[in-house]
């Protein structure tokens, strides 16, 4: 593009003339009567005149053209510019004479495969039925190309083709030619005396081509980038060497074969030890608070620390020193200091005999703490507020606490009324002060359910269902639940009503009825049909949000369709009257399938005696779950990161029955399969005995009263991962075995299942699917005959 500007306007005045209409200009400026523009078609002259800005009737400086001209090209419609100046009827005429860029009719790419095309038209910076600009064009060219140097296609050439149609308008494709993805056949490492070649390479995430088919060798630019400036920093920061640095790094590539070679020259710098400490600025932590956090104190020695400790001086770890550093900021947000700063100082020193140190300091600005002034819930159009208020542990004019929020967010997604995953809380400033306004945003989820059909599982035979669950009755939180299951084996009622509050308070009850119909496909067992129901209270202790006494009383009939029961135990309608007390404390998160937190819990009833019914005994449960989460795809740190959960969970349970159980042998414990009792996948229902393995036990069938027992042990290790609140994969190990008495009880003794299982929350209730291989399975002459064994379960998940 070009512009002919006249340098030298003519100063008019009422007396003067020009010999000729374009004679030159004598002087640098002066007074133009019009303006006059030509060659355009989309622009009117009256717009073009107007973004120009040049003044009629005023003087008209060579600047005042040039910032004209700049003008007009600033509005991506003018490809060329030329000013003329000539006297038409003895006025001072300003013509500009403009070429209008051609529109863009439309835009391609052809030839992307190797990266998507979603992201290489992500990088082109064009817009259809717009002035072309030809320098975005070439901008997006680079930026294409760029896009496959970073995805280590470095022979891909990108060509702009530009194409005038027959309607003036311009027509572009970026035309793809991939070459051959760069694969490192070979990283060299220069200038590295502390760590050998392979060392420094196994903390890279870029690496050369191998045997294994994992080991690509893909050149990825943003991953050497992370490699250089996060990786191996890291690394060599966290053994003392805080002047590392990569010098260089060097690719060198044959474009025949695609191969390449890549070198890193580095500067290792000297390890340095940790010096002196001072912590500044503190008032509301002590300094003995504070040096708990202190990474490079007293350490232990030795396995488990066993070997006792040392003082001596500790080679300085650059992560565990940001790593504590976030640690003492969070110990402050958690006791209300939000705006608290924690700066870490890093100061290198030589000592006189040579050592290279670094003197340490936590400087604080601690700031006021912050106070809550609101907690204010917005989309609940059903659930009433308070039933989410009590989930809630910040409550106006307390001190705001970082630990506080996320508990209170934890169980708001607990209650299971509401969308996951849930956003996370929002912070305001609510005033000059500091103080704190706390949002909680939540979306209402369809929360009861009608399911029945026909069904099919272990023991149960063919039969069907018919159910009603509504966990948040009439928006209060309340729970309703109705579920009739009939089979071949079975006809089982039970209706449970629960509410967390009672009349609003801290107290939660739960009423259960049933009657139930169970048809054992053994000589002696025969058909058992029990009836009964039970109350239970629960209490917070002390005050706590996760920690409940329950009391129950339970009362249940039973008669036994069976000759043999009926003469062994000489009652036809044989009663059960108990007393319970329950302690339980429950931390769990991401409920029903748990990501983190704990839960304790043990149980104690008593049966008989001044209580009347048939039996006089007492049962105790003991029960711990512990969960972790092992990594997540997503920031982990951040609330309300969906994605993938990887979980580990453990699992531990026992119980014990003393005294006279009478008829009541299904108040002792039974164990194999996942259906009834307990479960230990992998065997069949009722074949762990305390005689050991029953072979010959299989669906619903069980040899004897005998196979119950007064004792059991169960262990479950599992590795799981949670696709989504309503989806969980995971991978077993159970162990469990059942004794005759509470005296007999060995934890080491047991039987072996391991497998897969897939859990699913589905419109008909929660679905369990389990494969799982039995160790100690056994055949009827005592060989070992270890298999595989499936389980199906429909109702609570193991």
């Amino acid at each position: 593009m070009k512009a002919v500007v006249f340098a030298a306007l003519v100063t008019l005045t009422g007396s003067q003339a020009m010999a000729a209409q374009q004679q030159p200009q004598q002087r640098a400026c002066g007074t133009v009567d019009s303006v006059a523009v030509t060659g355009t078609q989309r622009l009117t002259p009256t717009t073009v005149i107007s973004r120009a800005g040049i003044p009629i009737g005023d003087q008209v400086c060579p600047r005042d053209v040039q910032r004209a001209i700049q003008l007009l090209y600033e509005t991506g419609q003018i490809s060329d510019i030329q000013v003329f100046q000539t006297r038409q009827n003895n006025l001072q005429v300003l013509i500009l004479e403009i070429t209008e860029r051609p529109m863009l009719g439309r835009w391609t790419v052809e030839g992307a495969a190797e990266v998507s095309e979603r992201r290489v038209r992500g990088r082109v910076q064009l817009l259809e039925g717009r002035p072309y600009d030809p320098a975005a064009a070439a901008r997006s060219r680079a930026s294409i190309d760029s896009l496959y140097r970073q995805q280590g296609f470095y022979l891909t050439d990108v060509r702009l083709r530009e194409t005038t149609e027959d309607d003036g308008s311009v027509t572009v494709a970026f035309d793809i030619r991939e070459g051959q993805r760069v694969a490192i056949s070979r990283i060299v490492v220069e200038d590295n005396d502390q760590f050998d070649d392979g060392e420094v390479v196994h903390h890279m995430k870029s690496g050369a081509e191998g045997f294994w088919w994992w080991k690509k060798g893909e050149y990825n630019e943003e991953e050497l980038e992370r490699d250089i400036r996060e990786r191996l920093p890291d690394f060599y920061g966290s053994r003392g060497y805080v002047d590392f640095q990569v010098l260089a790094d060097t690719l060198v590539m044959h474009e025949e074969s695609g191969k390449g070679t890549l070198t890193l020259r580095l500067t290792e710098g000297q390890q340095h030890e940790v010096g002196s400490f001072e912590i500044v600025g503190n008032r509301f932590f002590t300094n003995e608070q504070l040096e708990l956090l202190y990474p490079f104190g007293v350490r232990t020695t030795g396995f488990l620390g066993l070997g006792g400790t040392r003082t001596g001086r500790a080679t300085f770890d650059a992560s565990e020193w940001e790593e504590a550093t976030g640690e003492v900021g969070q110990a402050y947000a958690n006791e209300g200091y939000i705006y608290a700063r924690v700066i870490p100082s890093v100061t290198k020193r030589v000592t006189d005999d040579g050592e290279n140190l670094v003197d340490l300091r936590w400087q604080i600005v601690e700031g006021s703490p912050a106070i809550v002034n609101r907690v204010v819930i917005r989309g609940n159009s059903v659930t009433h507020e308070d039933v989410i208020r009590r989930a809630i542990h910040v409550v106006p004019g307390d001190v705001f606490r970082q630990d506080a929020l996320i508990a209170s967010y934890q169980n708001i997604s607990n209650l299971g009324f509401f969308e996951q995953p849930l956003p996370p809380p929002i912070t305001e400033q609510a005033n000059q002060q500091g103080d704190i306004d706390i949002i909680f945003v939540v979306e209402e989820r369809h929360t009861g359910n009608v399911n029945f059909g026909a069904s099919v599982g272990q023991g149960v035979g063919v039969g069907g269902f018919i159910g009603l669950d509504e966990p948040n009755l009439f928006g209060r939180g309340k729970r309703v639940q109705f579920q009739w299951q009939f089979g071949q084996n079975i006809n089982d009622l039970n209706i449970t009503y629960s509410d967390p509050a009672l009349r609003g308070s801290l107290i939660s009850g739960t009423l259960t009825l049933h009657n139930s119909r169970l048809r054992y496909t053994v000589a002696d067992l025969g058909r058992i049909t029990t009836r009964g129901a039970k109350i239970q209270f629960g209490f917070p202790v002390l005050g706590s949000r996760y920690t409940r006494l329950l009391a129950s009383y339970a009362i249940e009939q039973s008669q036994y369709d069976s000759p043999t029961l009926s003469s062994r135990y000489l009652c036809d309608n044989c009663a059960l009257s108990s007393v319970g007390l329950t302690l339980v404390r429950d931390t769990r998160i991401g409920l029903p399938f748990a990501t983190g937190g704990t839960m304790h819990q043990a149980a104690f009833s008593w049966n008989g005696r001044i209580l009347g019914g048939s039996g006089n005994f007492r049962r105790a449960n003991l029960e711990g779950r512990w969960y972790a989460l092992l990594g997540q795809l997503g920031n982990p740190a951040e609330l309300g990161a969906g994605g993938p959960q990887f979980v580990f969970g453990l699992t531990a349970k026992a119980g014990f029955v003393w005294g006279d159980v009478g008829p009541h042998f299904r108040q002792l414990f039974s164990m194999g399969g996942n259906q009834f009792g307990i479960p230990l996948r992998g065997y069949d229902e009722f074949s762990i005995t305390p005689a050991g393995f029953d072979p010959s036990a299989s669906g619903f069938r069980a040899n004897t009263v005998d196979a119950f027992g007064a004792a059991y042990h169960a262990t479950t290790v599992e590795v799981g991962l949670r696709l989504s609140q309503a989806l969980y994969l995971n991978t077993f190990f159970d162990a469990g075995n059942v004794w005759e008495s509470p005296g007999e009880y060995n934890p080491t003794r047991v039987f072996r299942g391991a497998g897969i299982g897939l859990s699913l929350l589905s419109p008909l209730g929660p679905i369990g699917l389990d494969y799982a291989y039995g160790f100690d399975r056994v055949d009827r002459f005592g060989n070992s005959n270890p298999g595989w064994k499936f389980h199906f379960k429909l109702g609570n998940f193991f």
